[in-house]
């Protein structure tokens, strides 16, 4: 291996720089905006990371459930007739029956009006979207009601 007698510095003796390319870039963290996060932001073309002013914390895409909603102006007289003809909706009367589940729709808002009578099964409902189906002439059943059978017990003789 060869050893260095002499130091590099006399090798770059009569040039400006050292190597460090032009004169401007090797001088202290002025040349970059500052150490570390200082100046994002605050130049033009810079723009603040994201990691530092937002977007706290970590939760995996597996654990985020979303809720799917309908507001109550999707129930036109048009609309809840062609539900009829597609078999998801009865009617009974002047009442026409839906169970929101067989639209894949857990919860129902009071977004608009409804002028047709209905009779709803959700999951979850607001207390203005119940308000105005009821003032419609219908009613809203929140919740399914699971049907369980009698546990059978095994009398010993």
């Amino acid at each position: 291996m060869v050893v260095r007698k002499t130091k590099k510095v006399n090798k770059y003796r009569a040039h400006t720089t050292h190597g460090g390319g032009h004169r401007k870039k090797r001088r202290g963290a002025g040349s970059r905006g500052g150490r570390g996060n200082a100046g994002s932001g605050k130049r033009a073309g810079h723009k603040k990371r994201q990691h530092l002013t937002g977007k706290q914390g970590f939760r995996p895409r597996r654990t985020i459930e979303t809720i799917k909603s309908i507001n109550v102006s999707y129930f036109t007289a048009v609309k809840v007739e062609s539900l009829v003809a597609e078999g998801i909706a009865k009617k009974e009367g002047n009442t026409h029956i839906i169970d929101l589940a067989k639209l894949n729709v857990q919860k129902l808002l009071g977004t608009g009006k409804t002028s047709v009578a209905l009779k709803l099964t959700v999951a979850h409902a607001s207390a203005s979207a119940i308000e105005k189906v009821k003032a419609a002439g219908g009613d809203v059943t929140i919740g399914k009601k699971e049907v369980t059978k009698p546990v059978e017990t095994k009398e010993s003789a």
